[in-house]
């Protein structure tokens, strides 16, 4: 017989140097043993939600309808309501109401309902203050992968008080794109709130390069299709499986370093060079 139980897919910012995301695992398996766990990332920046928010947006579509999406990055781990949402799609969402889903439920049309979670049948006791992914969260998530309803985990939360994020808009004028980086990869590629379209506003298609300037350090690139057209220290502009335009080197170069070292949060102009746009116009 098919198992009824659903797929869960974790995300958090634990890293693999300790014991955290197995333990997780440990009481999924124990409450959810049919459930598939999905580990979408455990590398998010530790305690950056706005990463870890983009991260579950950019993986929403490819995840199964009736997965429940379990999700932790929490900085202050003990002082947000832990919440579980229905989107308007029907997704289930468990996690620190932080603003960590907001980016996704805004892709599932919103949020119809929320509950705290509280169901003492569930808990783990004693709840340890600084691990309710572990005594909270992760029985939470099991509980709705095997049948449990939203409404018995605890009261409901109007949505319209549940934290959210802002996404940060890319600034597009002709010959002009004043962005952010969003994400860094580890082998350096930096990831800006571009995308195909906003290059295309900003009259960059077709141009033999464009300046990148970041705050201690700056570049020109080319736009590419993929790494191999990008030659060992070289810089290039590529779309990524995301959807967001990046900041690449040939390798072994590190286009992070290059640009002075940015991280997330830090202020990115794209230009024309002064040559390029004279021929431009």
């Amino acid at each position: 017989m098919a198992s009824k139980s659903r797929q869960i897919a974790f995300l958090s910012d634990f890293g693999l140097g300790n014991e955290w995301v197995g333990i997780c695992h440990a009481v999924l398996a124990r409450a959810a043993p049919e459930s598939r766990v999905i580990d979408l990332s455990h590398g998010v920046p530790p305690l950056d939600v706005r990463v870890g928010a983009l991260v579950l947006a950019d993986s929403r579509r490819f995840l199964a309808e009736d997965a429940i999406v379990f999700a932790v990055v929490d900085p202050s781990v003990g002082a947000d309501r832990d919440v579980a949402i229905e989107t308007v799609s029907g997704r289930l969402l468990v996690g620190p109401d932080n603003g960590l889903f907001s980016f996704f439920w805004r892709g599932e049309g919103g949020v119809t309902r929320a509950h705290e979670v509280t169901l003492d049948s569930i808990v783990i006791q004693p709840v340890a203050p600084s691990f309710h992914a572990r005594d909270v969260l992760a029985p939470a998530a099991a509980f709705l992968a095997t049948g449990g309803s939203i409404e018995a985990l605890g009261a409901a939360v109007e949505p319209t008080t549940l934290a959210e994020l802002l996404f940060p808009s890319a600034s597009v004028e002709l010959g002009k794109i004043e962005c952010e980086v969003l994400d860094l990869n580890r082998f350096g590629n930096v990831l800006l709130n571009v995308t195909a379209r906003d290059f295309e506003d900003a009259g960059f298609d077709g141009a033999p390069e464009v300046a990148i300037d970041a705050t201690s350090g700056g570049a020109y690139a080319r736009r590419v299709s993929t790494y191999a057209d990008v030659a060992a220290g070289d810089w290039g502009l590529i779309v990524d499986p995301r959807g967001w335009l990046a900041v690449i080197r040939g390798n072994p170069a590190n286009a992070a370093e290059g640009l002075g070292g940015v991280q997330p949060g830090d202020p990115i102009w794209l230009t024309l060079p002064r040559e390029t746009a004279r021929s431009a116009a």
